[in-house]
């Protein structure tokens, strides 16, 4: 058993959040590059993409509430884990890695959610 810092959440539980409840209650957060974002998004979520970490990370805390329930995205779950345990080290509280990403998304929930 692996001891995470962080919890994980389906793509399943991340349709009913978009369909049903307010994502003011939710930060989302896509780490997937700028040319994947040009072939499949989510609404709401704030790019930062990984290869663009020195240009973003410095100034974290003034894009995200370290308090808030952060919900990390990207193609398969890898890289959003990855952005999920800095987050935790950087002092959030409450991140989440979707697990799947944007991939199982597409097949499972939304499939007009174009897959590469």
């Amino acid at each position: 058993m692996t001891n995470k810092l962080f919890d994980e959440i389906s793509v399943k539980e991340l349709g009913d959040i978009l369909q049903t409840a307010s994502t003011d209650h939710y930060q989302l957060v896509d780490v997937r590059e700028p040319a994947e974002i040009e072939i499949a998004v989510l609404p709401n979520f704030q790019v930062l993409s990984l290869s663009q970490f020195p240009q973003w990370s410095e100034q974290i805390h003034q894009y995200l509430d370290t308090d808030k329930t952060t919900l990390v995205l990207c193609h398969h779950g890898i890289r959003s884990a990855q952005m999920c345990q800095w987050l935790v080290s950087q002092g959030f509280t409450q991140v989440k890695n979707i697990t799947g990403g944007i991939d199982a998304y597409s097949l499972l929930v939304d499939r007009s959610v174009p897959r590469y």
